[in-house]
């Protein structure tokens, strides 16, 4: 029996319809069509009855869970407490923060100092909850990290090494939509499950062959001097070469958050337009451990899509990695918070407990910096994630020209070799402000410094 099938007898979308499909299938000939046909119908009307059946109690509790996670919505009458970092942040971040805290699952939040307005959570915006998940609140790019490997190769070097280091990166990496290896890569994530939900099995040929590739937009790979004043890091003071790259889940990410999303929107019809997006699924429900799993692997995926762009990069450099940092910060965590239990989800935020390492990127003509955080729980351990964005790609595109740049690339030492318009240093807040903003979060270690920059081609020359 097909999906289509399913939904002329009663059922509605979502995950039920995948496991009434698998269940059938595994029924195989032990009923007729029309008997099956009438127990299903049976079921709809009293799926408790069915949850002990040996072939149809899945579909039973499947259905149990579904009608579960359908309310009406109920206004809070005060919304949970919020607190925000940083000044001027634009008035459509502001609004999604104020609107997330009026969740009925909603426990607290905060927005860090590099906010702008997104899909349901603004970019910076953390929000904690009680037993439910936001795939919204987590982003469409799941688990986008940064990964910085320290190289052993004297940052003295550098200059003379830099058509080398070009060719590296122009060789070792690949980047935009749909960019793939025509002969995989292997890395062990490939043997983690991909068939414990309906979605991740159908995309583990996809992930295969984008392993170890970066996407488009604001992701890249680039070589910099990181330079630490005091010793950090198992290192002495001083100055390192080091490889910094930022990306996530690729495709395979987009897809699994796309699909849940609507899943989410569909089980919480009840909510207000403003609302929409930050439809939950609950972990109790079948949806919401489909969804934790597949976002767990996709944390996974991504890390394993930075190790193998460092171990590809470093060895034809030439160089060994002495030190290194990464975080994620479109994930979502279960954390101990005042004594509750929560799932704690950081769009755009990095992970700042006590003592906890992570790294905040600037822009390509300006720092970035490693920090180690503070754990303050009004921020619920979390800083930003990078500058942030002063204005959309689209008014990016149309208000610079590479010329714009030029003597600041060149007075940063910064060798651009691809990008989009829209990835132009202008697009970006001041980090510095930002940095200023999350003093109290988090304690400066390191700096980074970028000086030859891979992104993906957007059809713009550096050079125009």
């Amino acid at each position: 029996m097909k999906p289509r099938q399913l939904l002329q007898l009663g059922f509605q979308p979502g995950p039920v319809i995948g496991v009434a499909v698998k269940a059938i299938a595994d029924a195989g000939k032990a009923f007729q069509s029309h008997e099956v046909e009438a127990d299903l119908k049976a079921l709809l009307s009293a799926p408790a009855s069915f949850l002990k059946h040996p072939h149809w109690g899945t579909i039973a509790q499947s259905l149990i869970d579904q009608t579960a996670t359908q309310s009406t919505y109920e206004e809070r009458l005060e919304p949970a407490p919020y607190q925000i970092w940083g000044e001027g942040l634009e008035a459509g971040a502001l609004e999604q923060m104020k609107n997330a805290v009026r969740l009925p699952v909603a426990v607290s939040g905060a927005l860090m100092p590099d906010a702008h307005q997104g899909y349901g959570l603004p970019i910076g915006g953390v929000l904690a909850t009680e037993n439910a998940v936001i795939p919204y609140a987590v982003g469409v790019d799941i688990a986008c990290r940064m990964k910085l490997s320290i190289l052993d190769i004297p940052p003295q070097r550098l200059e003379g090494m830099r058509d080398l280091l070009s060719k590296v990166l122009e060789r070792e990496t690949k980047f935009g939509v749909g960019a793939e290896y025509k002969s995989p890569l292997q890395h062990d994530v490939l043997d983690a499950d991909w068939n414990a939900g309906p979605v991740t099995g159908n995309l583990f040929e996809k992930a295969r062959r984008q392993l170890g590739t970066s996407g488009s937009g604001n992701h890249f790979v680039e070589f910099g001097i990181v330079t630490l004043d005091a010793p950090e890091m198992g290192l002495d003071a001083g100055r390192y070469l080091a490889l910094l790259s930022h990306s996530g889940s690729r495709g395979t990410g987009a897809t699994i958050a796309d699909f849940y999303s609507k899943l989410a929107m569909e089980q919480h019809p009840e909510l207000p337009p403003e609302l929409r997006r930050l439809a939950w699924l609950d972990l109790n429900s079948q949806a919401g451990q489909e969804y934790w799993h597949a976002m767990n692997l996709m944390g996974e995926y991504a890390s394993a899509n930075h190790a193998l762009i460092h171990q590809r990069v470093a060895r034809a450099a030439g160089a060994k990695v002495i030190a290194g940092v990464e975080n994620h910060h479109n994930f979502a965590w279960k954390e101990s918070h005042g004594g509750r239990d929560l799932i704690v989800h950081r769009k755009g935020a990095t992970p700042a407990g006590v003592g906890v390492l992570g790294m905040i990127p600037g822009s390509m003509a300006t720092p970035g910096f490693v920090v180690r955080g503070k754990g303050i729980a009004l921020s619920l351990n979390s800083a930003s994630h990078g500058a942030g964005r002063a204005m959309s790609r689209t008014a990016a595109r149309e208000k610079f020209r590479w010329g714009h740049f030029k003597k600041m690339l060149e007075d940063a030492g910064v060798q651009l070799l691809s990008a989009g318009i829209d990835e132009a240093p202008g697009a970006y807040k001041d980090i510095h402000s930002v940095m200023k903003g999350q003093a109290d979060l988090v304690d400066v270690i390191a700096r980074f410094d970028p000086k030859i920059v891979k992104m993906a081609d957007a059809g713009e020359k550096p050079e125009d």
